[in-house]
């Protein structure tokens, strides 16, 4: 199947990063820790990075925060973003501290001196702004207009502050339309994207718990980069950041966009399974996420059709009545009992992950 086509947008540099252009769909996070916590923040983007994250976007709620970027920043190599509102101040002293990004709102952080003080920072240290709009917070003269936030009302938000920075010459810029209502969200994206080149981060804002949340912004997220919109994605989640990492390479895997890691295929079970397959793809899944190269894993509960059912599978089990084939491009290699198949799958899927690494080299 041919790669689905992507919207064109110009392209901006987030430190070493690429965003839009045709670069690859970059996966972002941001971290819950007291940024005044600069050890507890280290270590969580230690952890985002691990699992894949990209880009961490940091709040700053004050000027203790603010201060503490400088030493955030000499830390770790991931591009960080500064989450800032209603304060040019605190633009000003996070570009000062060696941040890669400003997610501001050009219109909400003071007179157009002020906005110009930034937006020369900005220019000198070729640091992108991320105009964010959420519809939870959109101006009052725009609820006025529309009545409720529709997506008209995100799309004119959007373009009223990159106004604001086209007027002093500054174009490296990227937009998010956010909304906690998916098909407004959706919405919001696709005018934009018929009117703009400017690359867009997508997400669907305050998507809710790790279940709902996920399945919120796997619809969402799933129809935007289906028709080729999203230059840089958040999964919302309340939860553990790094679960939004995991989230957005499953979607992104599953829509080929991005290949990172196991992709994981299991059976539903049924009548037939013999052996506790639940609880064996759970233990796989969980023992296989350090993996980066891009594998497809099968755990199968029929020995009759998990084989070729599964065919397309680098490699995968089949469950049997107390055992388990261990088979590898649908062919099976060997019976083992029930208790060893998860540690032999891990242990070849490891060795397959490392022989795939070798050969980049």
């Amino acid at each position: 199947m041919n790669p689905i086509p992507r919207k064109k947008t110009r392209q901006i540099t987030l430190g070493p990063v690429k965003i839009g252009g045709g670069a690859p769909v970059v996966v972002q996070s941001m971290c819950n820790t007291n940024t005044r916590d600069v050890a507890a923040t280290l270590a969580q983007i230690g952890r985002l990075e691990a699992a894949g994250c990209e880009v961490v976007r940091l709040a700053v709620p004050d000027g203790d925060a603010a201060k503490a970027l400088g030493q955030i920043r000499k830390g770790t190599k991931v591009p960080l973003v500064a989450d800032i509102h209603f304060s040019h101040t605190l633009a000003m002293e996070a570009v000062k501290q060696g941040v890669d990004g400003l997610r501001i709102n050009p219109g909400n952080i003071g007179g157009k001196d002020k906005v110009s003080e930034v937006v020369k920072a900005c220019k000198e240290k070729k640091i992108p702004i991320r105009i964010g709009v959420n519809a939870g917070s959109l101006e009052k003269h725009l609820l006025e207009k529309y009545g409720h936030p529709t997506p008209e009302a995100i799309v004119e938000s959007a373009f009223g502050h990159i106004r604001i920075l086209e007027d002093l010459d500054y174009r490296e810029v990227k937009v998010s339309l956010k909304a906690s209502d998916v098909l407004t969200t959706v919405e919001a994206y696709r005018l934009f994207a018929k009117r703009s080149e400017y690359p867009v981060h997508i997400g669907i804002s305050e998507a809710g718990t790790i279940h709902a949340g996920t399945i919120k912004s796997s619809v969402g997220l799933g129809i935007l980069l289906s028709e080729g919109i999203g230059d840089t994605m958040r999964v919302s989640l309340t939860a553990d950041p790094v679960e939004e990492v995991r989230v957005a390479y499953e979607i992104l895997k599953s829509l080929k966009v991005r290949q990172r890691g196991v992709n994981l295929i299991s059976c539903p079970t049924c009548g037939r399974t013999e052996i506790n397959i639940i609880g064996l793809a759970e233990e796989v899944e969980r023992r296989l996420s350090h993996i980066k190269e891009p594998l497809t894993v099968a755990v199968m509960g029929c020995v009759v059709n998990g084989p070729g059912e599964a065919s397309e599978a680098d490699i995968g089990i089949a469950g049997g009545k107390g055992t388990g084939l261990l088979f590898k491009h649908g062919e099976i290699v060997k019976k083992f009992p029930e208790k060893e198949l998860a540690d032999v799958l891990v242990k070849e899927v490891e060795e397959m992950a490392r022989v795939k690494e070798a050969k980049k080299v």
